[in-house]
C-alpha cells in the first residue's frame, strides 16, 4: 500500500513537470512568435503595381453628398468596437468617432488644432452629431489625431488616441505619443454622452531601438510619427494588442541597407534606387497589453518595415478572416520614396500569423486606387472585419495639380475642392492574398 502511494506520488510529479516544461514550452513559442523580423515592403513589391478596374475606386461626386456636421470638416474616422473588432452597438446605438475642426479652418491647416467628435446612430447610416469627445484642456497634446475605440470589459468607452504636440504649448510641436481615457457611456431615447472621466496617460512613446524617436529624426527625413492607434485582440490567443504608424529606428546615417527593402537578386540587377530612398523609413509597430485594464503596453519589433520605399504608413489596422491575418494601412503618393510610382490608396497584406510571413496582397500590395483623373478624392480608409471599407472625401476635381500645388492656391479654391465629410463606402473581397471592389456602397455605411 505504501508502494502504491509512492508511485501515485511519483506520477504527480511527473504530470506537474511535463505540464512546466509544456507552458514554459508555449510561452517560449510565443515569445519567439512576437519578436520574429518585420516584413519588408520592398521597391519590387512596389513594382508589381498595376492599377484596374478591381482596384480602382468609382468616382466621387461631392455634390451628390451629405454632411453630417454643418459646420466642420471631418477627417480620419472609426467606429466604436467590440473587443473582437465588429461594430459596437451599446442599447441600441452606433457610435463614430472622426477628427474635426469648424470649416473657418483651411483644409491643409486642419491638423494643426484638430480634435475628435462623435457621432450616433441607430441604422448605422444615418449620423448625429454629438460634439467634441473631451472637454476642453482635458485631453494630452495641444491637438488629438486618429486612434481607435473599444467597449472594455467594465462596460466602459476606452479610447486609445495620438496626443500631438504638447498641452499649453507656445510654438507648434510634432511631438507624438499614444494616450488612453475611459468613460461611462450614456444613452437616452434621443442621445449618446460621455461621463466619469479617467485621468488621460500616456501608455506608449518611441523607444529608438525598435521605433524612430523624434531626437533620431534629421532634416533629411520629410516625416516623423508614432501615432494612430488601433486595439486588437488576438482571436487565435486572446492577447490584446496596439498597432501604430511609427518609423524604423535610428538616426539616418546610422541605419543599415539590407538586399531585402529592395528585392530580389535579379530585380536588383536591373534597378537603381537614389540616395534619398534611405530617408524613407515608414514601418507598421505593435505593442502588448501587459495588465487587463490596457494601461500598460510593450514594444514589440515592427510587424513591417518599408525602408527606401515609403515614410508614412498611416492608420494601420488588422482583421481575420478564416486562417489568415489582413494587416491594412493607407498612404499618400507622395510619400513613396524616388523611383516608385504607386497611387494615394490602400494597401494590404496577409500571413497565416500575426507575427512574420506577410505577403503583398495583389502581388503589390495595392487594394484601393483613387482613380487616375481623381487622385486625391478620398483617403484614410479603413476596412471593417465584414468587407465594408470606409472612407472620407479629400480633394476633388483638382484639374491635374497635385498636393502641394493645392496647398499654393488660394483658401476659397482650397475650400471649394475639399471634402471633409463621410465617403460613399465601399465593399471589397478577400480571397486568400487577392482582393477586389465589389460594389460601391452609399454614403456613411459602417455596417
Amino acid at each position: 500500500m505504501k508502494g502504491n502511494k509512492i508511485k501515485k506520488s511519483k506520477s504527480i510529479i511527473a504530470a506537474i513537470i511535463l505540464f512546466t516544461i509544456f507552458i514554459l514550452s508555449v510561452s517560449s513559442s510565443a515569445s519567439a512568435q512576437e519578436h520574429a523580423d518585420p516584413f519588408n515592403w520592398s521597391r519590387e513589391n512596389v513594382s508589381n503595381l498595376t492599377i484596374n478596374e478591381q482596384n480602382t475606386a468609382p468616382e466621387i461626386n461631392k455634390d451628390e453628398l451629405v454632411e453630417i456636421s454643418s459646420d466642420s470638416y471631418i477627417w480620419d474616422t472609426w467606429h466604436l468596437q467590440d473587443l473582437n473588432g465588429h461594430p459596437a452597438v451599446v442599447n441600441g446605438y452606433k457610435i463614430i468617432f472622426a477628427l474635426s475642426v469648424p470649416k473657418d479652418v483651411l483644409p491643409g491647416k486642419r491638423h494643426d488644432t484638430a480634435e475628435i467628435h462623435y457621432f450616433y446612430s441607430k441604422d448605422g447610416k444615418s449620423w448625429v452629431p454629438g460634439g467634441p469627445v473631451f472637454k476642453d484642456g482635458e485631453a494630452l497634446g495641444s491637438r488629438q489625431w486618429a486612434g481607435s475605440s473599444i467597449v472594455n470589459r467594465n462596460g466602459k468607452l476606452q479610447i486609445f488616441y495620438t496626443a500631438a504636440g504638447q498641452n499649453n504649448e507656445t510654438q507648434l510641436s510634432y511631438d507624438q505619443r499614444i494616450a488612453s481615457a475611459t468613460a461611462d457611456i450614456r444613452t437616452t431615447n434621443n442621445n449618446v454622452t460621455f461621463t466619469n472621466w479617467s485621468e488621460h496617460e500616456i501608455i506608449l512613446e518611441p523607444d529608438g531601438e525598435y521605433y524612430q524617436s523624434k531626437e533620431q529624426t534629421g532634416h533629411e527625413e520629410s516625416s516623423y510619427a508614432f501615432r494612430d492607434p488601433y486595439f486588437f485582440q488576438d482571436p487565435k490567443t486572446g492577447e490584446e494588442y496596439l498597432l501604430f504608424e511609427a518609423n524604423s529606428a535610428g538616426k539616418l546615417e546610422d541605419r543599415p541597407y539590407k538586399h531585402e527593402y529592395i528585392g530580389s537578386e535579379e530585380f536588383r540587377r536591373n534597378h537603381v534606387s537614389p540616395e534619398s530612398s534611405k530617408a524613407f523609413n515608414g514601418s507598421i509597430g505593435i505593442a502588448k497589453a501587459s495588465d487587463e485594464g490596457l494601461a500598460k503596453f510593450e514594444l514589440l519589433p515592427p510587424l513591417l518595415e518599408a525602408n527606401y520605399v515609403n515614410d508614412e504608413l498611416e492608420r494601420p489596422s488588422v482583421i481575420v478572416k478564416g486562417n489568415n491575418y489582413y494587416l491594412f494601412t493607407k498612404t499618400h503618393a507622395e510619400k513613396f520614396a524616388s523611383g516608385l510610382h504607386a497611387p494615394e490608396g490602400l494597401y494590404g497584406f496577409t500571413s497565416d500569423s500575426l507575427f512574420g510571413g506577410y505577403r503583398p496582397l495583389n502581388k503589390s500590395g495595392l487594394v484601393i486606387a483613387n482613380p487616375t483623373e481623381n487622385p486625391y478624392q478620398a483617403y484614410s480608409w479603413m476596412v471593417m472585419p465584414n468587407g465594408t471599407v470606409i472612407s472620407f472625401v479629400n480633394y476633388v476635381n483638382v484639374d491635374g495639380k497635385d498636393i502641394y500645388e493645392i496647398g499654393e492656391q488660394s483658401p476659397e479654391y482650397q475650400r471649394e475642392h475639399f471634402g471633409g465629410m463621410l465617403a460613399p463606402s465601399l465593399k471589397i473581397s478577400i480571397t486568400r492574398d487577392e482582393t477586389k471592389i465589389v460594389h460601391e456602397k452609399k454614403q456613411g455605411v459602417f455596417k
